[in-house]
Order: structure tokens, then C-alpha cells, then sequence
């Protein structure tokens, strides 16, 4: 049997000109085994002239096919193609019989043990390719049909599906047929779950997850039942197509690899967000985020569907989008769009500036696996910030009328950018699609250099443009409080245009700080002038607005990492300020930027112990302040930071033995592998402490923290162990196999692991092919020697991306890392 073949884009050209896909009836019978699972499928459709074509599948075993009642051969399957030739002009029926594959990397029907009960689980995740896994389809988003669905199952399980389910009896489960909905969007789970039900404008929701974490369900039930409910009644008071499925589930499933799944009726999320240990209210709020995210993609995505995979950005752009902006709307969590300055447009202007960045919106994406490589800081953080320059530019009420014009002319079908710009430009007199050319078809980040010219009783702010996009910013300026000399008040905010004209004198004397971009809705690096840089470095936990503080960290940020800012000076600038911080995403993103990349990369060796001292510090700093516990989110990030920074094991040590931090928190099942992982790399643990811990938290997430200890033990043996489990043996799960990695490299163990350096590049382009893109991108994203930084690893990586046959997956990730090596290297020189 060939390899597998992608669909390029001319080949679903000529398939959807060709064919209209009327209805799939599926029977899955999940009950034949452990390995594999039994698929009927039934696909009427017509051909519009007489034509070969093909269907997709990826089964274990083809048992038979035929077509309008005549047999064909199932040897005729090459790869994942069954050839379907001559066929006539007019409606057809395909009848396909397989067993198919359990899945254990999270593509296709993923099926999971719970360790901590040995309740069994499943559920499907199709995209973009992966419904081939689990029945035959014509797999491309612009053959809508309408999907049946019947399974069985155990007698005592539960299966959810896109429609409302109905149990029929003797295991055997009916879904109500779907609208027209594209083949990626099919979903089932299916299990013994525990589930919250309940209705809200006469339509069922519920949320479901694992039998084990049910008690850590309930006691979120209420707060995310409510975001839900708020996000469903905003989006209504938006969009004029009301919600078009029949109704709302969500389900937290096992070793997700995404965050959450957008599969109509039946989003699924991964159970991380089901929190068994204590979490800071920016992770609810993340999880809120994505509540919102994923119902967006109820009408953009799923109502409305891309009709290639080169607008997958405008679904993730458009969701990104209204999940932040709704959360701060509808919910409690008011403030989030600190957190996205501070993680995801960090994510973005990092991806932006690779040698693998790629316009928001590509113009030719060729094939399924092109379209794979795209899910990146761009699709999502960078499209998300030019709709919000958009929304900023055009203003909200045409933004919307052009969106809600979008629904009504293509509900139920499939749209380009070019539809989405033209229902834009109908409801506005602005150039719609000059600014799409110029913030949607180009790549990279424009840099915008502030200069201020100060005269006797006004002053003169000119901003250089270093790019080609036009921007709408905020400019804020801030001057030094009289009564302290020390405290930053905002003297003003006012927008304007770059390119700018004539800039305008401004009243009053210059200003202490002047803060491009003040209030973060563009999309583009900052460069502030001198006096405004050093108040900043001296001064910047006294700007009153958490926003702003967050765009002048992310400026100090890039400056470090192009070379501008010596890292000592930014980790001066955290010792000297972090301490006063009281925004949780800016502490927890300012600690994880100075420990990961300034410590870890950025630093040469022998300067990191004086850096994990600085930062030791400062969690010490925020620890005793607050010991009052009125900022418990804060102390929880302090003690998180405290134990990665750890250079001695005593105190940490002393924490896991007494079960808490003095004046708290207790050291929940979170806490403690974090306190375990951490002894291990210092090698002040064994192997019967890891046991024993196991036994304490036989869960999965249990089982995860026992194999990145054991894969950070400073010792030969357990090196070669944890090589040989993610190398040489294909047993390990996709969550499992990312932990492993994760305790692998350590920068405390260069020494150790440095023959295993030039074997990465040995063994990873194999595992990568053999186990397919899901674990090829936690090969690339967490197996790869992040902590070598010097030039012979760089000629390594370089080595391999020109000699060896990769994978699209794993070339991406190489691309990315190396790149990210070299500036790590050039920030050293630097």
C-alpha cells in the first residue's frame, strides 16, 4: 500500500465541481475491541457529469465497498484513496464496511483509559483531515452534507453527538440528522461521562467530562454554565442568524491536543480546563475565553464554513477575536484583553518575525498539509489583532452589520475572504479592501519609533513607521505625580494616524512617558523615545493602567530579543518592579519570559545562577506580600515561579514535607509534581519518592507528572529510559510523550544530555514519520534541545533541515526552533 496522499487544492476544485454530497448515514459499533472499532458508511451523492473521482479512508481493515449496489474491489484502496471510475451523471450511492484504528495521539477516534478507575473513553477529532480515520467521506470543507449518526456502545455508556442523542436500547444510540455541515465538524464521544444538564432559551446544554473528575466538574458547573449562558445571549444581541443547531454540549475529553474544537453542537474541550487543583483567576478566565472562542465558531466556522483551507485564519482570526472581546462584555472577567497583549500578541509578533511567517491570509495554501503548518500565532493572534484594528478603524456598528450581511448571504454554505471583504465594504464607504491588502496580504511586524521634540510649552510627539501597514493608535502620556515624583499620571489620551501628516504641537511640557499604542488595538512593535525608556525602566509599575504597563513590558520584551536590550537591564527592571505588580497575566508573563528565554537561552551558563537568584527573589517579594491572602491569584504565580527558580532543594523540600507553604497554599496534587519534578532535576529525589507520589495521584494527570520526573532524574539510566520511550517505542500517548520530553532537557544537565543533541536530529525525522503530525509537532515543539545554545547545535539543525526527509510537520518546528536558536545566540553576542 502507498503512503498517504494529501488533497491539494486543484484536486477539491475539481471534486466539488464535480459532485454535490446530499447525506451520510454512519454506523459505528464500538464495540468490537480494544484496538479497533467497526464503520458503516453511506453516501448519497450526485455527480453532475460522468467523471472519475475518489472517496477518503484510513481503515485497518477495507471489508467491502459498493457502489450503487454493484461490488468493488477493496483492493482497489491506494493510500488512503478508493478510486470510484466512470461514474455517470446523476445520484449515486456508496456504500463502504471497515474496522478502523483506535487512535492514542489525539487525530481520528482517540480512545483513553482512565488510570484512576479504568473507565474507558472516546471521542473523535476530526480535523483537517482525520474524519478518513474514523468513516469514508469525501473529506473536503466545501462538500457540506448532512450527517446520521447510529452507535453502539456499552450498555452504560452515554454518546454525545453534534445533534441530540437518543438512546435506543441495548447500547445503540441515535443522533439527530445535522444541517449541512462540513465533514471536519463531525463529532462523537462516547463513555461513561459524568453530566451537568440543564436549558437555556428552550435549547438542552450540557457539560460532560470523565467520571474521576467529577467532583472538580461540579464545583465549576455553576461558573461555567453562567459564562455560557452570557456568551450565547451576547452573540443573539450581535448576530441577527440565531444559534443554528439544536443544541449546546460541551464536553472536557482526555489528552486533547488542541485547547477546544468548535464541532458544531459539541465542542470539545481539553479536561485541563476541568481544574483539580488551585488555578488563579486569569486561568478562569482563559477557559471563559475559550468558551466564547469556540461558540463563536458556531456562526463563523460552522454556520458559515471557509471553502479551502487557506481562510482557516478568517475562522480562528474572527473567534480570537469575539472570544476576547465578548468575555470582557458578557462575563465577570472584564479585563482580557491584558492577558491577549501579554501571551497571545506575544505568540503572534514572535511567529511574525520567522522565516516561516505567512500573510494572515495566504493566497495559495496547495494542499491539507500546507494548511496544517498555518495554525500558528498568526492565524490566530495577528488575524485577531488586525479584525481589532479593523473593528477600531471601521467602527463596531459596520463591523457587525457586514458580519451579520456575511451570515445571511452564505448560512449553511461556504465563503472566501473576497465574500467576507465584499459583505465588509457594503456596509461602510471605507476602503475595505485596500486595508485587507495591506493588513491581510503581507507578512511581518511594523516597528513604530517614537521621537519627541519638546520646545518651551509644547512639545511634538513624531512617529517613524518601519513597515507598510496603516494604524490607528492610542497615544498616551503620562507625567510624574508632584506630590512623590515618582507615581505616572495620565495627562491624555488621543488617537492618531501613521503614516502621520505634519505631527501637531500639544500644549504643556514634555512629558515624563509617552506611550505609542497606549491602549494596544494595533498591531506592531513600539520603540519609545530616550526619556521616555528610562522613565519606563525606572518607573513602570507606577503606570496606572494595567494595559499600558503591558505594552511597555512587551516593548522591553522585543527590545531583549532583538538584540536592543541587554537581558540584565530587563531583569533589573523585574527585580526592581514586578514586586508592586497586581495584574496576574502581567506577573505570571513577565516571570515566565525572564525564566524561560532571559535564564535559559538568553544568559550564557555561567550567568544563569545570578539570574535564577534575581528571580528567586522577587517570588519571595510577592510571597510576603501577600501573606495577608487577599491576592491569592498572585502568591499562587509566586509560588509556582519559586519552585522552578529554585537553585537548593532545602526549602522546596520542606514545603512537599510539611504539605504546604508556610501561610499557605497547601500544596495540592498541582503543587506537589511541581515540587517533584523540580528535586528531580536538582537530583534530590529518587525513584521511590516518584512512586510513591504515583500512588498518592494515580490519575492521568498523576501519571504525566511521574514520567517528566522520571525522564529529569540526572542520571544515565533514566535518560536512556525516557529517550528509548519517546524514540524507539511508539507506546506512549500524546500526553505522555510530552511529558516525557518536558523533564528530558534541562538546563542544570547540559552535560549530561549533550549526546543526545546530534541523536535528536537522528531519531526525530523517523518518530515523526512513523506516528504522524500530532506527535511530529510535540517532537518539534517539546523534545527539541532547547537549552543548547551555541553554534555547533545551530550547524546541526541547519544539517538536517537540508539533508533529511521530513515531515512538513516536524520541518515547521525545526524552521521555527533554529530560528529561535539563532536569536537566542545573537541576543548573547549582543
Amino acid at each position: 500500500m502507498s503512503c498517504m496522499s494529501v488533497l491539494t487544492r486543484d484536486e477539491a476544485q475539481t471534486r466539488a465541481e464535480l459532485l454535490d454530497v446530499h447525506r451520510y448515514t454512519i454506523t459505528l459499533d464500538l464495540t468490537a475491541g480494544d484496538e479497533t472499532f467497526d464503520s458503516h458508511t453511506e453516501i448519497r451523492f450526485t455527480a453532475r457529469t460522468g467523471a472519475d473521482t475518489f472517496v477518503e479512508l484510513k481503515p485497518a481493515e477495507l471489508r467491502s465497498v459498493t457502489l450503487d449496489g454493484e461490488p468493488l474491489d477493496p483492493g482497489l484502496l491506494d493510500g488512503n484513496r478508493l478510486p470510484l471510475k466512470n461514474l455517470t451523471a446523476g445520484e449515486h450511492e456508496l456504500r463502504v464496511d471497515a474496522s478502523m484504528r483506535y487512535s492514542r495521539t489525539g487525530e481520528g477516534m482517540h480512545r483513553f483509559t482512565d488510570p484512576a478507575d479504568g473507565e474507558t473513553y472516546l471521542y473523535t477529532q476530526l480535523f483537517m483531515d482525520d474524519v478518513q480515520r474514523v468513516f469514508a467521506a469525501f473529506d473536503q470543507p466545501d462538500l457540506k452534507a448532512v450527517f446520521e449518526l447510529t452507535v453502539t456502545a456499552p450498555e452504560d455508556w452515554t454518546v454525545l453527538a453534534n445533534g441530540i442523542t437518543e438512546h435506543l436500547g441495548a447500547g445503540r444510540w441515535q443522533a439527530a440528522p445535522t444541517p449541512l455541515i462540513s465533514t471536519y465538524l463531525v463529532a462523537v464521544a462516547a463513555g461513561p461521562w459524568h453530566s451537568v444538564r440543564t436549558e437555556h432559551r428552550g435549547l438542552p446544554f450540557g457539560i460532560h467530562c470523565r467520571r474521576s473528575l467529577a467532583p472538580h466538574l461540579d464545583a465549576d458547573a455553576d461558573e461555567i454554565l453562567d459564562v455560557t449562558r452570557q456568551c450565547y445571549d451576547r452573540y443573539h444581541e450581535k448576530f441577527e442568524e440565531p444559534y443554528p443547531f439544536d443544541s449546546y454540549d460541551q464536553a472536557f475529553v482526555p489528552e486533547f491536543n488542541a485547547g477546544a474544537m468548535e464541532n458544531p453542537g459539541l465542542v470539545t474541550f481539553r479536561d485541563d480546563f476541568v481544574y483539580r487543583s488551585a488555578v488563579t483567576d486569569t486561568e478562569r478566565q482563559t477557559r471563559a475565553m475559550v468558551i466564547a472562542h469556540e461558540m463563536a465558531h458556531m456562526w463563523f466556522g460552522d454556520l458559515v464554513t471557509l471553502k479551502w483551507w487557506d481562510d482557516i485564519w478568517l475562522n480562528e482570526s474572527f473567534a480570537e477575536y469575539m472570544g476576547y472581546q465578548t468575555t470582557a462584555e458578557a462575563t465577570r472577567f472584564t479585563d482580557t484583553w491584558t492577558e491577549f497583549g501579554v501571551v497571545r500578541k506575544a505568540w503572534g509578533y514572535d511567529a511574525d518575525q520567522r522565516p516561516s511567517t505567512h500573510p494572515v491570509a495566504p493566497e495559495h495554501v496547495e494542499d491539507t498539509a500546507s494548511a496544517l503548518l498555518n495554525f500558528d500565532g498568526i492565524s490566530y493572534a495577528k488575524g485577531a489583532s488586525a479584525l481589532r484594528q479593523l473593528v477600531t478603524w471601521l467602527g463596531e456598528k459596520d463591523f457587525l452589520a457586514g458580519i451579520n450581511a456575511h451570515f445571511a448571504r452564505h448560512r449553511f454554505g461556504n465563503a472566501t475572504l473576497a465574500d467576507f471583504i465584499d459583505s465588509l465594504a457594503g456596509a461602510t464607504e471605507r476602503d475595505v479592501h485596500a486595508w485587507a491588502d495591506a493588513w491581510l496580504r503581507t507578512t511581518g511586524v511594523d516597528t513604530l519609533t517614537a521621537s519627541v521634540d519638546a520646545r518651551p510649552g509644547e512639545w511634538t510627539l513624531a512617529l517613524h513607521r518601519d513597515g507598510g501597514r496603516p494604524h490607528r493608535a492610542t497615544v498616551g502620556v503620562y507625567d510624574r505625580d508632584l506630590n512623590d515624583g515618582r507615581t505616572l499620571v495620565l495627562r491624555e489620551r488621543y488617537e492618531t494616524d501613521v503614516p502621520q501628516g505634519t505631527p501637531e504641537a500639544r500644549p504643556g511640557i514634555r512629558p515624563a512617558l509617552v506611550v505609542p499604542n497606549d491602549l494596544d488595538v494595533t498591531y506592531a512593535k513600539i520603540r519609545l523615545d530616550d526619556t521616555s525608556l528610562e522613565s519606563a525602566l525606572r518607573g513602570i509599575s507606577e503606570i496606572p493602567d494595567a494595559i499600558t504597563r503591558a505594552v511597555v513590558w512587551n516593548t522591553l520584551r522585543d527590545m531583549v530579543r532583538d538584540g536592543d536590550l541587554a537581558p540584565d537591564d530587563y531583569l533589573t527592571t523585574v527585580g526592581a518592579h514586578l514586586p508592586q505588580e497586581t495584574d496576574l497575566a502581567l506577573a505570571q508573563g513577565v516571570l515566565a519570559f525572564a525564566g524561560t528565554q532571559i535564564a535559559d537561552r538568553y544568559l550564557a551558563p555561567e550567568r544563569r545562577p545570578a539570574a535564577l537568584a534575581t528571580l528567586t527573589s522577587v517570588c519571595r517579594d510577592l510571597i510576603r506580600r501577600t501573606e495577608d491572602g487577599d491576592h491569592p491569584g498572585l502568591r499562587l504565580i509566586a509560588v509556582r515561579h519559586r519552585i522552578a527558580t529554585a537553585a537548593h532543594p532545602d526549602t522546596i523540600a520542606a514545603w512537599l514535607a510539611d504539605g504546604t507553604v508556610p501561610g499557605g497554599p497547601e500544596l495540592d496534587p498541582e503543587l506537589r509534581w511541581r515540587v517533584l519534578t523540580r528535586l528531580a532535576v536538582l537530583g534530590a529525589t529518587d525513584e521511590a519518592a516518584i512512586a510513591a507520589e504515583l500512588d498518592r495521584d494515580p490519575s492521568a494527570t498523576g501519571r504525566e507528572g511521574a514520567a517528566r520526573c522520571r525522564a529529569a532524574l540526572p542520571d544515565p539510566e533514566a535518560k536512556r529510559t525516557a529517550w528509548a520511550a519517546m524514540f524507539k517505542t511508539d507506546g506512549l500517548s500524546n500526553y505522555l510523550f510530552t511529558a516525557t520530553a518536558q523533564g528530558f532537557w534541562q538546563p542544570e544537565q547540559a552535560d549530561l544530555v549533550a549526546e543526545y543533541v546530534p541523536r535528536f536530529y537522528q531519531d526525530a525525522p523517523a518518530v515523526a514519520a512513523r506516528r504522524g503530525p500530532a506527535i511530529a509537532d510535540a517532537v518539534g515543539r517539546w523534545a527539541f534541545p532547547v537549552h543548547t545554545v551555541d553554534a555547533a547545535h545551530l550547524t546541526l539543525g541547519e544539517t538536517c533541515l537540508n539533508d533529511a526527509d521530513l515531515t512538513p510537520t516536524l520541518r515547521r518546528k525545526l524552521i521555527d526552533q533554529l530560528d529561535d536558536l539563532r536569536r537566542a545566540l545573537h541576543v548573547r553576542q549582543a
